[in-house]
């Protein structure tokens, strides 16, 4: 089967940094099933991989984790799928990765994809509609009020992909007063369209322009990028006993800046239930089966913003070079061979 991959990690500029590959077909065991591939979508946890780790055998490591595409076997322990359904996921970090015609997954991190997307459309959701969920409903626990605080939180960094469907989920499932963070126009207007109340911008004082607002201090926020830097405009802008979290992965982030309010830290790392295998695990199919539905149900939208062709490694490249650049709206998609 047709593949990309590479065996050192490399600058994206490097003409070996992505390669195609021939690859044998993997058989569906246990809990698995095997999806043709349909379309990818590219995230920046793939540019992190492909630019540090290393391939642990010597052998070509396959990356890309967002999926959607059709089931053609299934494991003798699978309940969950048959041959013939459509599904989209967000695979596992720690298994071959979904830039290969045929791809392994557990079943209970995969869900039928929403009938009203086309594979493309529903193979940008997946990752980071996982990472959204999770964050806000199994971390920060949005839905449980922090007294005195404002019912209402900041999204820094909004405009990627996490923000996009992050937006979308507070205003479908919550009645939070969503304030999110951009700082060019067309970042402004794109979070403005998937749903925001308020856009402030992250390069300057958040902490006024919230107060300005005059809405009262947040319960929330949710930190997706540059974190470290925004630690000392968090904790002012923040209700005391509220509750923070972050994806990305500072250099350094002074959580002594919380104490004083008694702010409760979270970090979200949405592979962790299927890389440890948790008792909870199935519930990244159960809340991608939800959020099917929202879309279906006309609640939530699709956050592809660009498409990039076939899946090869020349588009491979052309995407993470893309988001290496920082200046990415919503998902970039592959779709095709």
């Amino acid at each position: 089967m047709r593949a990309i991959g590479y065996l050192e990690p490399q600058p994206i500029s490097a003409p070996s940094s992505l390669v195609d590959i021939e690859l044998p077909r993997p058989k569906a065991l246990g809990r698995d099933i095997l999806v043709e591939v349909k379309a990818v979508s590219v995230n920046p946890v793939d540019t992190k991989v492909r630019a540090g780790a290393k391939p642990a055998d010597g052998q070509h490591r396959v990356l890309g984790w967002d999926a959607a595409g059709i089931v053609v076997e299934t494991g003798p322990d699978v309940s969950l799928f048959k041959p013939g359904d459509a599904v989209y996921y967000a695979g596992a970090i720690n298994r071959p990765g979904s830039n290969a015609e045929f791809h392994l997954v557990d079943e209970r991190i995969a869900a039928l994809k929403p009938r009203s997307l086309d594979f493309a459309a529903a193979a940008a959701l997946p990752l980071t509609t996982i990472t959204a969920y999770e964050a806000l409903f199994d971390r920060l626990e949005v839905t449980r009020p922090v007294a005195g605080a404002a019912n209402a939180i900041v999204i820094v960094g909004a405009a990627g992909g996490v923000g996009s469907i992050a937006i979308q989920l507070l205003r479908a499932l919550t009645d939070l007063t969503v304030i999110a963070t951009a700082s060019r126009p067309e970042t402004v207007e794109w979070v403005k369209a998937r749903g925001a109340h308020h856009v402030i911008d992250h390069r300057k004082s958040m902490s006024d322009q919230v107060a300005a607002l005059g809405i009262g201090t947040p319960a929330f926020v949710f930190s997706l990028t540059h974190s470290g830097a925004h630690a000392d405009e968090i904790s002012k802008l923040i209700a005391p006993q509220g509750r923070v979290a972050l994806i990305d992965d500072p250099k350094s982030f002074d959580v002594t800046l919380f104490k004083s309010k008694a702010l409760s830290l979270h970090w979200e790392m949405m592979f962790a239930r299927p890389v440890h295998q948790t008792a909870d695990m199935i519930r990244q199919h159960e809340l991608l089966t939800e959020v099917a539905g929202l879309v279906d149900a006309g609640k939530v939208k699709s956050t592809m913003a660009d498409t990039y062709g076939t899946i090869s490694a020349t588009n491979l490249k052309r995407a993470h070079a893309q988001i290496e650049s920082g200046t990415t709206l919503g998902k970039i998609v592959l779709a095709g061979w």
